[in-house]
């Protein structure tokens, strides 16, 4: 029994499709990707500086929703699910634009707070954890979340306007800096002992590969990024385009993303911070994949 799933992520600085084919043979469950898009929209430049989605964004966001809805007609997907995250939720006019998404293209996307993102990624997340307790720390382009797990179990969740694309375009970013501070000094109880962080989102993942040169551990220590993002601070958008090899939509949003990394990890008073591979598009795939147990169970 197969099932082929799409998942589409409609972040403030990029936005990702990804199409999996589910193979479940004699019991043996086993993940396939068959096809991944990452296209650098950046629909945050516009939103957070104007509140609204400009015509020029709005015209290739409706053409390249034109093309991941081919794709998922050509593939023959038995199941999709597209989510739009903090860009389009606090546009004046996304969800004008998600209507007439649907209207025409027949693609339903539906706009998620910073809870219900959280909530995709902790589904895949906890699967793998021990008991102890994790910070764990979600940036994207325009949100930050923020989920305090212990004993395997999601027990504080909160989600702060503070990302890499917003950064750049906003000048309030030291005010919710500091509430996201607060917020850790007043949640982390005592009684949890020594907090282990856990980062997830695609600078992150560029930040660990850069100081380590190497994505097999996984884990990663607040001396060894702190240098890294020194080094990167030092660097020209062009130098770390040309001489990383780093995208241009990564490299000028990289350092304030890991300062935001960093800085949780401090509040905490974690060392070190779990690095796995995975995102929003794979809680994606989890939670259409469970939707489906019942005819994966029957071999439907």
């Amino acid at each position: 029994m197969s099932l082929k799933l799409a998942a589409i992520d409609i972040g403030s600085n990029a936005i990702r499709f990804q199409v999996t084919n589910v193979i479940n043979y004699d019991g043996e469950l086993s993940f396939k990707r068959l096809e991944y898009i990452r296209f650098p929209l950046r629909l945050g430049n516009d939103v957070f500086k104007n509140q609204l989605i400009g015509p020029e964004k709005e015209d290739r966001f409706f053409r390249l929703m034109n093309a991941f809805k081919l794709l998922i007609d050509l593939y023959e997907v038995d199941d999709y699910y597209a989510c739009a995250t903090s860009a389009m939720r606090e546009s004046q006019n996304g969800r004008t634009i998600v209507q007439k998404v649907e209207e025409l293209l027949g693609l339903e996307i539906h706009i998620i707070d910073g809870n219900e993102e959280a909530r995709f990624i902790n589904n895949v997340l906890l699967k793998d954890l021990d008991d102890s307790t994790y910070l764990h720390i979600d940036v994207g382009g325009g949100s930050t979340e923020l989920n305090i797990i212990h004993n395997r179990e999601n027990v504080k969740s909160h989600s702060f306007k503070l990302g890499s694309v917003r950064t750049l375009e906003q000048t309030t970013t030291q005010f919710e800096t500091q509430k996201m501070v607060d917020w850790i000094h007043a949640n982390l109880k005592p009684e949890y002992g020594l907090i282990k962080a856990i980062g997830t989102g695609g600078n992150i993942q560029k930040l660990y590969e850069l100081s380590y040169k190497s994505t097999k551990e996984r884990l990663a220590d607040i001396a060894s990024l702190e240098p890294t993002l020194a080094y990167l601070k030092n660097l020209s958008q062009d130098e770390k385009i040309n001489k990383l090899r780093l995208n241009p939509d990564r490299a000028d949003v990289i350092v304030p993303a890991g300062n935001i990394y960093v800085g949780a990890m401090k509040a905490a008073k974690a060392n070190k911070i779990l690095i796995p591979d995975i995102g929003l598009k794979d809680g994606i795939m989890q939670m259409l994949y469970e939707k489906h147990i019942p005819d994966a169970l029957l071999g439907i």
